[in-house]
């Protein structure tokens, strides 16, 4: 008996019968065809059997179905049920980075199952385990990331919307529709009250399990749901309700029916509705608020946000793959973004911080339930003091205030074509033309720039800089592979890493190994292929360096000067001198000579001040008073002054090059080596015959040197440099005078390197 086999059509009526029926008007209905094949009829020839396979289709997907509930034909939709509690709790998460606590909390659970096997007391070590990983928890929780934050706040277990309504409210009434043919359940809307007070509660809504994700759309309003808010928004106003808003979505639902619908003119019209609103309003982001489907309900006076909720523009992994073309590059995107609450209280787009309990807010639910209770009713006071036009003032320049902006600032057409940065070529392909022209370039912009201001402007020098030490940098590295140097010193770099990482200090086999290192490297670098390119990226990096160095010292000298000023127009000081220079003139002196005693220590007192105050302000700025010399003072005195300080300075140069002669000798460096080898041999905790085997080398390394030091020829110019010393001194009579500090390069060089002189010896 043959088979016929249809496909799956649509078959409407008395006309898909006729396509199964006989000539004498007798059909076939669809609902024999569905069960089984047909047996044959009477007065035909043969038997026709017909079978046929009904195809069960989807025609409308959620969250679009055409009937609302397919379960109740014409009732409710089945969403629109009362708010239920979970039958079990929810599966525990854990997020990635909180996987070091696990092994607390497993240790934790084994003690106490060993506990109960043995019935052994364990309760010393189950308390200790806790105080462990609370403390860890307490780290971990105070130092989060911004990509571990918008994990946090994308927790599955993190309370909902209608989480904290329940916990905060005494009464709640849910309102549903947004009077034009839908109900969306992304957006819940109703009025509750919070001791008393009645307020109207707006809110994205995601599901707690994947079942109530998949009904509430994920939290992703389509045009409807931002209707109904605004309705319920004219509703609220209309009666005087305070608005109170709460913020957690990925974004607005983007599909085609969506778009169809309106979406953005939907998310427009909220955005120009609520600026007008004539109640206050208070809008709390409680897990993540991304883009306009976050900002619809969130044009508040007062903008809160959760410790781990974020609000942001773009998500971290879409920014991550427009700018660096790979959403791995999200922790580096949520770091730029500034979207965490801290960043965006700084930025003044937030307005407060609700803490969370350690672990996030779903750690404990009802604990930050309260805390959002506490800040609503704390904004919420100061809001109502205020009248009609002073709250949309409020709502109008928080919104104002955001960002900055600066007019009259002419910009490079060039980057008015194409604002995007213009990406740095690789290291090493940048010419050495290119360099010298830029080093030109920037050397006549700051001439010019003297030459219009008097100022020296440092504008693109440390930039510069930065550049050319990378490049220098680079043609080192080149220069260790020309010479086959690179895997010695990659195992050398690993040698030192390990050594700081354990807290050593350097073995002398170590030492021996990079001096040799070096040693080979410096004979072998100049028959390097970049010897010439790296010879003059390093002369171009250090004139614009001493560019640097000059520009810093103009402006310290600027700067002093000013502050020198400062000082001596100061009113006090001003009002002494004047008083002095009236006595000055009532006492009718003509010359130095004729001024009584009390008249001149009046005045040596007073330039005593003015001399420690501007003192003062020179080592304000890091500088060194070398010396307080007499006002009037004869040539001689100066020359000889000028001439003990050179012999000074000849005498240290002479005792550190006696010094380092020494150090360098072979007998000394064998014993600091040995002193080396003592100590690391001796670790933190030396042994008594270790302190004594240290104690002796010391001694006999400052023997070494005290002896190097204390010949006679060095003795002998010492002496002779005290008497001339004593000689000058006595030459200035302890008078006092005014002050000298030096500010140079060589004199700070100087300061570091001085060898201090004293009668009974040496000191280095």
């Amino acid at each position: 008996m043959a088979s016929l086999i249809r496909p799956s059509v649509s078959l409407a009526g008395a006309a898909a019968s006729d396509l199964f029926g006989g000539g004498d008007g007798d059909g076939v209905s669809l609902r024999a065809l569905g069960r089984a094949r047909l047996g044959t009829r009477g007065g035909r020839r043969g038997g026709l059997a017909v079978a046929a396979k009904l195809r069960k289709v989807k025609k409308h997907e959620y969250p679009w179905p055409e009937d609302p509930d397919p379960n109740v034909k014409g009732g409710v939709l089945s969403h629109l049920s009362s708010f239920k509690p979970l039958k079990g709790k929810p599966k525990p998460v854990t997020l990635e980075f909180e996987k070091p606590l696990m092994l607390f909390e497993k240790k934790i659970m084994d003690v106490r199952r060993m506990a109960d096997e043995t019935g052994l007391d364990f309760t010393d070590q189950i308390i200790s385990l806790e105080t462990k990983y609370q403390q860890a928890l307490k780290d971990l929780y105070t130092h989060l990331t911004p990509i571990q934050r918008v994990n946090i706040a994308r927790h599955p277990n993190r309370p909902t919307f209608l989480d904290h309504v329940f916990n905060i409210t005494d009464k709640f009434v849910e309102l549903h529709g947004d009077r034009a043919g839908y109900d969306d359940p992304a957006i819940v809307t109703g009025i509750g009250t919070i001791d008393g007070e009645r307020y109207m509660f707006i809110g994205h809504q995601k599901g707690r399990n994947t079942k109530e994700n998949i009904q509430r759309n994920f939290g992703m309003p389509t045009p409807h749901g931002y209707r109904k808010a605004l309705r319920m928004m004219y509703y609220a106003e209309h009666h005087g309700f305070p608005i109170i808003t709460f913020i957690d979505t990925p974004g607005a639902f983007a599909d085609l029916k969506s778009e169809e619908l309106g979406q953005g003119e939907a998310i427009a019209h909220n955005l120009r509705t609520m600026f007008g609103l004539k109640v206050p309003i208070v809008s709390i982001v409680m897990g993540e608020g991304g883009s306009g489907g976050a900002l619809a309900i969130g044009c508040a006076n007062k903008l809160l946000m959760l410790e781990n909720a974020v609000f942001y523009v773009a998500s971290p992994e879409a920014c991550a793959a427009i700018l660096w073309k790979s959403a791995k590059a999200s922790p580096k995107a949520a770091e730029k973004l500034k979207i965490t609450a801290t960043e965006l209280c700084k930025l003044q787009i937030a307005d407060g911080i609700i803490p969370e309990p350690l672990g996030g807010a779903h750690a404990d639910p009802s604990w930050t339930s309260q805390q959002i209770k506490a800040a609503v009713g704390e904004a919420m006071t100061e809001l109502k003091k205020m009248d009609t036009q002073e709250l949309l003032k409020h709502r109008t320049l928080k919104f104002r205030k955001i960002g900055g902006f600066q007019e009259g600032i002419p910009v490079d057409p060039k980057r008015k074509v194409n604002m995007k940065m213009k990406e740095e070529p690789p290291l090493g392909m940048i010419s050495e033309a290119e360099l010298e022209s830029e080093v030109e370039k920037l050397k006549q912009k700051i001439v010019r720039a003297k030459e219009s201001s008097g100022e020296a402007s440092d504008s693109g020098v440390d930039e510069l800089i930065e550049k050319l030490k990378k490049e220098v940098d680079h043609e080192y590295s080149e220069a260790v592979k020309a010479l086959g140097l690179d895997e010695r010193m990659s195992t050398l770099r690993e040698e030192i890493v390990k050594a700081k990482q354990q807290e050593q200090p350097l073995h002398p086999i170590l030492m021996d190994k990079i001096d040799k290192l070096k040693k080979e490297f410096n004979q072998g670098l100049s028959g390097a292929p970049n010897h010439e390119s790296l010879k003059s990226k390093l002369d171009m990096l250090n004139e614009m360096s001493k560019v640097k160095n000059a520009e810093g010292i103009a402006s310290q000298k600027e700067e002093l000067n000013r502050k020198l000023k400062e000082v001596l127009e100061r009113p006090d000081l001003k009002e002494k001198v004047e008083a002095l220079n009236a006595e000055i003139e009532d006492s009718r002196v003509t010359s130095p000579e004729d001024v009584d005693e009390g008249l001149m220590e009046k005045i040596v007192n007073l330039k005593k001040e003015i001399d420690m105050e501007m003192a003062s302000v020179i080592e304000s700025f890091g500088l060194h008073v070398e010396a307080i010399k007499p006002t009037s003072i004869d040539t001689s005195t100066q020359t000889s002054v000028s001439e003990v300080s050179a012999k000074m300075g000849n005498l240290n140069k002479e005792i550190s090059n006696k010094i380092e002669e020494v150090v360098n000798s072979s007998d000394l460096k064998s014993m600091m080596e040995m002193l080396k080898m003592e100590i690391v041999k001796a670790g933190k905790t030396p042994d008594l015959s270790s302190k004594n085997k240290i104690d002796a080398l010391q001694q006999q390394i400052k023997q070494r040197l005290f002896e190097a030091i204390n010949s006679s020829e060095l003795r002998q110019k010492h002496e002779e440099l005290t008497s001339e010393i004593s000689e000058v001194v006595e030459s200035y009579g302890g008078s006092n005078g005014s002050l000298k500090y030096n500010d140079s390069e060589e004199s700070s060089k100087h300061e570091e390197s001085r060898v201090e002189v004293n009668v009974g010896g040496y000191r280095n």
